[in-house]
């Protein structure tokens, strides 16, 4: 599921099903993690290699960065509840600044800005480029999301140092899909290089 998770349903619907069936292969080019792979379908692994040659490296600051999630414009996550997680996360790691995801909503990031103090930064690029650009903070805080897969490859040899904060249980809407945590789950167990970190007083747990 992760490996198509970034693919629309009516792609897999064409794609997936008929593939090894009628002589048609497909290749997918992914830097998710891969389980069992679909007959007919070749992976190959995206390194971001091209992006390390191409851009930077950046300028690493002493500093923390936030990334944020649209999950509550997605009605997964309480509202309330994440700014809450973001304001302990802002506190305990002294975190300046906070990269929006394009669908987070101008009233929440505004209220997030006030409630927080953090610098609201949404990128006219993907964060994986925007962070190999700079500058970027030594650590990088993110909620369940892809870039926990995709910036330790894009930061790699830099060392910045790449953090995830799981979603807990309570903060999930009674509207939320039944398999949403386990979903934000796989998707923060399955990153590889990355590390983990609490909304208390506690910092990273290994």
């Amino acid at each position: 599921d992760l490996l198509f998770a970034p693919v629309s349903a009516a792609a897999r619907r064409r794609l997936a099903p008929a593939a090894g069936r009628d002589g048609r292969r497909v290749e997918v080019f992914s830097s998710m993690p891969i389980g069992t792979v679909p007959d007919g379908v070749s992976v190959t692994a995206n390194r971001f290699v091209w992006t390390r040659a191409r851009f930077g490296p950046p300028r690493v600051t002493n500093g923390t960065d936030l990334v944020g999630t649209s999950l509550v414009e997605t009605g997964v996550v309480d509202c309330d509840r994440y700014l809450a997680a973001v304001r302990a996360l802002a506190r305990t790691h002294g975190a300046g600044r906070y990269f929006a995801h394009r669908r987070e909503s101008t009233a929440k990031l505004h209220r997030l800005a006030v409630e927080t103090g953090l610098e609201v930064v949404r990128p006219e690029l993907p964060l994986e480029l925007t962070a190999r650009r700079g500058p970027i903070g030594r650590t990088v805080l993110s909620f369940p999301s892809t870039v926990v897969h995709t910036l330790p490859l894009a930061l790699a040899g830099t060392g910045v140092r790449v953090a995830v904060c799981d979603i807990d249980p309570s903060w999930l809407t009674p509207t939320a899909s039944p398999r949403a945590e386990g979903f934000l789950s796989g998707v923060t167990g399955t990153a590889r290089g990355v590390h983990r970190v609490v909304t208390g007083p506690k910092h990273y747990i290994p």
